[in-house]
């Protein structure tokens, strides 16, 4: 399975793991296998994790509190105690090192500490006034996504799969309305 990462934050992309969250989810991250790829696959994580049991029962429980939190900010509500609980003690684990070379910054460490860095970039993100999250467009789609736009205007979390599934169906719509 392909993973998609268009919610504009790692934190985000791992909450998006999950689809269909209110009709039919849709878990991507079905064993640690699953998860070490996601990891290696997401630009802004070091290439190379192994995940054990327990370390991906860890990041589950993580990606659960960090959509929890999202849907309260996109809402407008409270954050769940226990979910900011979840966040806020896993952001306290060993943090990944960093490199800077003429190729770039290059990211290392273990599990954990990709995990660290997934609920600080979460925590950043979740404190900041002026970050515009938003619950895509799709009614099929539970993602939540970082609407970095000009106005704000983004509707869909992608447009190469929920932008293009919203517009091929109006037109379909369309069509059979004009018939």
């Amino acid at each position: 399975m392909d993973f998609a990462f268009v919610s504009g934050n790692p934190a985000l992309d791992l909450a998006g793991t999950v689809g269909s969250r209110r009709d039919a989810p849709v878990d991507t991250l079905t064993e640690p296998a699953d998860l070490e790829r996601w990891v290696a696959e997401c630009e802004e994580l070091p290439d190379r994790v192994t995940a054990d049991a327990e370390t991906f029962a860890s990041a589950l429980e993580l990606r659960e509190a960090i959509y929890r939190l999202a849907l309260d900010r996109v809402h407008g509500r409270a954050f769940n105690r226990s979910s900011l609980r979840t966040v806020n003690d896993t952001a306290t684990w060993p943090v990944l090192a960093i490199k800077l070379s003429d190729a770039g910054l290059r990211m290392s460490g273990d599990l954990r500490a990709t995990l660290s860095h997934i609920a600080r970039s979460a925590i950043t993100l979740l404190a900041d006034p002026g970050a515009c999250l938003k619950e895509c467009g799709r009614a099929d789609c539970t993602r939540i996504y970082l609407d970095r736009s000009r106005g704000a205007r983004r509707t869909w979390c992608g447009m190469e799969e929920c932008g293009n599934r919203v517009k091929a169906a109006a037109y379909r719509a369309r069509r059979r309305a004009g018939r």
